[in-house]
């Protein structure tokens, strides 16, 4: 599609999508951990710019392909601008995130051979249950956590916010017999990777113990 291409290579030329215009994507929506997209927009409009901000972004995106890409932009609009900004910085970001989720999951679901589902939204308010097995009448839950790898700076915090949750997540093995176990992902090349992977061996065990029950 043309108006895509002259979007896309407009952006790129002129550094519009880059960090110090855009703001960390990957790690602001790894540390927001959304659950939906309006809530990774609530979030990024909140933390790391403004819809205000990506509105001039797409403007000069405008700007920028009238005054240098004269011939190739008469279907080009300031809406069809602004909307690529935002589709980009939020959807596409969400739709990775997403991605990364699911693989790793997948992956985890494999390793155990068994069942694992997503949480209903009361247990992730309440339990901070991303993913739960279920085994007889009781319930193990699983939480999801993307990383970068090497970034020391992310992992003090990430710890920090798994300490927090801790009294959550005993109230959720008080109540649905399973423990709660962190799930640490990170990419590996092209793919994505359970990091902890000692983790898988410790929920095996718990299944058994519930089984046992």
């Amino acid at each position: 599609m043309a108006k895509e291409w002259i979007l896309n290579s407009a952006m790129n030329r002129f550094q519009l999508n880059f960090k110090r215009n855009v703001g960390p994507t990957s790690e602001s929506i790894r540390k927001c951990s959304p659950k939906d997209i309006d809530e990774w927009r609530k979030y990024y409009f909140s933390n790391v710019k403004s819809e205000e901000h990506l509105i001039e972004l797409g403007k000069k995106l405008y700007i920028k392909i009238t005054e240098v890409i004269q011939s190739e932009v008469s279907e080009v609009t300031e809406q069809d601008c602004i909307n690529y900004m935002i589709n980009l910085v939020i959807d596409r970001t969400y739709d990775g995130y997403v991605t990364e989720i699911q693989t790793v999951y997948g992956q985890l679901q494999n390793l155990l051979n068994v069942k694992i589902e997503p949480a209903p939204d009361e247990w992730d308010r309440l339990f901070n249950v991303d993913f739960f097995i279920k085994v007889s009448e009781r319930f193990i839950g699983i939480q999801i956590k993307p990383i970068s790898f090497g970034n020391s700076s992310q992992l003090p915090e990430v710890f920090k916010e798994k300490e927090i949750q801790e009294e959550t997540h005993k109230q959720f093995t008080e109540q649905f017999g399973g423990k709660v176990f962190y799930i640490f992902s990170i990419k590996n090349g092209d793919k994505k990777a359970i990091y902890n992977m000692e983790v898988v061996e410790e929920i095996a065990d718990e299944i058994k113990r519930l089984e046992n029950r």
